[in-house]
C-alpha cells in the first residue's frame, strides 16, 4: 500500500532528482564515495566509535554491508528477512565491504529497477514500496554513511552540488516526530542546525549534529 504523503513525496523527490536514471546515478555515486572511504579503513580503526549512536565502526560497516545485498536482493523480487543479515567481517574488512557495495550498485543498474515493487523486510512487511521509493531509501543512507565513515576516520567527503540538492530533498521528506524515537528507526531526531554546507544540513535533518564528536 503507498499513501497519497508517499505518492507526494515520491513526485517531489523525483521532480527535484530529474528521470530515473539520474536518480539510479546518485546512488551509485553515493555508494562509490562510501567505498573509496572505506577503503581507507584499518583493523584498529574498527572499535572506533561513529556517529550512529551505539554503533562503533565495526558495527556500521556490518549495517552497510547487509543492507547492500537486502535492496540486492529486493531488486530480484526477494523479501526473505533472512537476505538482510548481517555478515561477518573477514580479514579485509574494506574488500568485504567493496564487494557488497558493486553488488547492489549492479542490481539498480538492471533494466526497469524503478518500475518494480520492492519488498524491504528491514522497513516494514505490510506493503511493498515503489522502485523509486526504494532506490531513494538507499541513496540518502549512503550519503549520510559515507559522511559517518569519513568522521570517524577523521577525513572529509565531499559531494557534487546537483547530488547534495537531491540529497536535501530525499532528506526532508523522511517522516519525523514519534516515528524517529521508536526502536530500530533509520534516523534520530533532527538536530538544530545553522550553516553554510548543504551536507551538514542533510546530516542535521537526520538526527547528526554536523559538530560531531564534539
Amino acid at each position: 500500500m503507498t499513501t497519497d504523503s508517499d505518492a507526494r513525496a515520491e513526485l517531489r523527490t523525483l521532480d527535484a532528482i530529474g528521470d530515473g536514471a539520474d536518480l539510479v546515478a546518485l546512488d551509485a555515486q553515493a555508494v562509490r564515495t562510501s567505498i573509496e572511504l572505506v577503503s581507507h579503513v584499518t583493523t584498529a580503526d574498527l572499535a572506533k566509535p561513529t556517529p550512529c549512536a551505539d554503533w562503533t565502526l565495526h558495527g556500521l560497516l556490518t549495517h552497510m554491508i547487509a543492507q547492500h545485498y537486502g535492496f540486492a536482493a529486493a531488486v530480484r523480487g526477494e523479501g526473505d528477512p533472512v537476505l538482510w543479515k548481517l555478515r561477518r567481517l573477514g580479514d579485509d574488512p574494506a574488500e568485504d565491504y567493496r564487494v557488497a557495495a558493486e553488488h547492489v550498485i549492479a542490481a539498480f543498474a538492471e533494466d526497469g529497477v524503478l518500475e518494480r515493487k520492492f519488498r524491504l523486510p528491514e522497513f516494514t512487511t505490510d506493503f511493498e514500496f515503489s522502485g523509486a521509493q526504494a532506490v531513494s531509501f538507499h541513496f540518502i543512507d549512503y550519503v549520510v554513511h559515507s559522511w559517518d565513515i569519513a568522521r570517524t576516520l577523521g577525513r572529509t567527503v565531499s559531494f557534487d552540488d546537483s547530488l547534495l540538492t537531491a540529497a536535501l530533498v530525499v532528506a526532508e521528506v523522511v517522516p519525523s516526530g514519534a516515528a524517529r524515537l521508536a526502536p530500530g528507526a533509520a534516523f534520530a531526531p533532527e538536530v538544530t542546525w545553522s550553516g553554510d554546507s548543504t551536507l551538514d544540513d542533510i546530516v542535521a535533518i537526520l538526527g547528526r549534529s554536523p559538530n560531531w564528536p564534539d
